[in-house]
């Protein structure tokens, strides 16, 4: 399993607050995210893997990461997918 990695993300907020992530911040670096490929709902059935809102993106610099908005404790992760 991988691990997620916390994150600070810069969201659009339209008809609701943090309606998706258009930036984060990793490695001392902001990432554009430039495309949501993918985007769903996970309940905890797991306690490896938070419940939340996760998203499948891909950045400017044409990576591929998974980030998971944990609504209750609204904090975010990353999942890098490189490995």
């Amino acid at each position: 399993m991988n691990d997620c990695i916390p994150i600070h993300v810069e969201c659009h907020s339209g008809y609701k607050a943090d309606e998706y992530p258009k930036y984060f911040c990793w490695n001392e670096k902001k990432h554009k995210i430039l495309k949501i490929s993918e985007r769903w709902y996970q309940i905890d059935c797991n306690s490896e893997i938070p419940a939340g809102e996760y998203y499948k993106v891909f950045t400017s610099c044409r990576e591929q990461y998974v980030l998971i908005h944990c609504i209750e404790m609204d904090e975010w992760y990353l999942i890098d997918v490189h490995d």
